[in-house]
This record gives C-alpha cells, structure tokens and sequence, in this order.
C-alpha cells in the first residue's frame, strides 16, 4: 500500500515490509473485521496513514482460505486440512494459497533490497478474552526482549489489547504454523506474531464487566494495529497538523 512518492520505493531504496495475513482459519469471522480496520485505515487520508504508506510497505492477504469460508467450514480447507499446520511443506496442489504466501515472502525475504520485518496472522479466540498475541521463543535474550516492544506498545494504544494475555511459545502442535514457522526462517531482525481476539468480549480491567465486541470493535482494534507502527518506528514527528481520532469504518 505504497503512496505514489513514497521514500520506500525510490530506485535502490529498502523496502521495510510489513506482511499481514488472516482468515486461515474460516470460522474465525473476528479476523476479517480485525483486517478489515487495518485496511481501511492504511488507504484513508488519515496523516498516520500517510505517514505509514511513505516509509513502510504492507502486503496483506486477508483471506488465507477462501474455499473453507465458501463452505462455510470451521477450520479446514476444501481438502479437510487445517493450512495453520502446513506452512514448512505446503503443496501448491493441496494448499495453494499457502503454498503461494510462502513463495512470495521467501522471495522477499531473499531480496537483499527488502527487510520483511513483521509478519503477522489474525486469527479469532473461542475461550480467551480481549485482543492479545503469541509470539517466539529465541535462544538471543535481546531479540526475545526486542519482540516483545510491539505487543507493548499495542497495549498502549488499544484499551481492548491484553499484554498480560500475550504469551512467547515453542509448543510442538504448533510448528506447523505461521508464526512458528516464518520466525524459524527469517532473520533476528524479523518478528512473526499471532494476533489473537475474542469472539465474545473485552475487559477493561478490574472488576469492570466483559464488553461485548462489535463488527466496530473488531474494526477499530485493526486501526490501532496499523497506527502502532508509527511508534514502532518513531515516525511520530513526521505527521503533519494535529492528530485527529482514528476514523470510523463503515
């Protein structure tokens, strides 16, 4: 999503890419709302947005599996396999959108003129609440520290974001995935996340009840998505006139 004069796609320049996908899963609905409020916001004439498109590239693919959603399945593909579990071999015959989300970031990722620095896949949460994402576990002490600076600073834009739900794993029935797998790949300056949501609710803290989320919700947490990479890149001096509230989608 790159602004026609945009100082990422001068000749030579780096591209720092930012690698979003979601819906791998066709039952987690939430995920596409969640994608939905990153899109809507990146293309709008919102100043961070602008700001955002100048220095960062973004390659979204927001529905991994569009046959599963066709049929209305919970979890698997057309061919009755969860693709969340075959991101190390997938088969362009079995997995194909896999298979190809695959190609392109490895093509990416071998181009010594783009850093893919994010990759991130949404899905949605049928026991947990609010927002909240998984990330790796490294051996470097400093890059596990390094990974956790996104989530954190999500939480600080995103009342409905819970860093003390976010949690750094290496389960073994997990592997397979996104994340797993792409943060095994890439370099140490690369972070691969699951960004997980409830179905059902938020808390705002303390005793306070659930609140129950909305296609707006949902919406509105993908816009803080987006807009925490200006912090995560200190790009906050470069947004011209005073910040106006994150705009509404329809």
């Amino acid at each position: 999503l790159p602004s026609s004069a945009a100082a990422n796609l001068r000749p030579g320049a780096e591209q720092k890419v930012v690698f979003i996908t979601a819906r791998v899963h066709p039952g987690e609905t939430p995920s596409s709302f969640v994608c939905q409020g990153i899109i809507d916001f990146l293309v709008s004439h919102h100043p961070i947005a602008k700001v955002l498109r100048d220095h960062l590239v973004f390659k979204i693919a927001p529905m991994l599996n569009p046959d599963g959603v066709y049929l209305g399945n919970y979890r698997c593909s057309l061919m009755g396999f969860d693709l969340n579990r075959h991101w190390a071999n997938p088969s362009p015959w079995a997995h194909p959108t896999l298979h190809g989300v695959k190609e392109l970031i490895i093509d990416m990722y071998n181009n010594p003129k783009i850093n893919l620095e994010f990759y991130i896949d949404i899905h949605a949460h049928s026991t947990m609440m609010n927002g909240f994402m998984y990330g790796n576990i490294f051996e470097d002490e400093e890059r596990f520290q390094r990974q956790a600076v996104f989530p954190k600073l999500l939480c600080q834009n995103a009342e409905d974001f819970s860093y003390s739900s976010t949690s750094f794993n290496r389960d073994a029935v997990k592997a397979g995935t996104g994340r797993r797998f792409l943060g095994g790949l890439l370099n140490h300056t690369s972070y691969c996340y699951t960004l997980e949501v409830s179905f059902y609710s938020y808390i705002l803290g303390g005793a306070a009840p659930a609140v129950p989320y909305t296609e707006e919700a949902y919406m509105k947490l993908g816009r803080n998505v987006a807009r925490t990479f200006l912090d995560y890149y200190r790009l906050n001096s470069l947004v011209e006139g005073p910040l106006a509230p994150t705009p509404k989608t329809r």
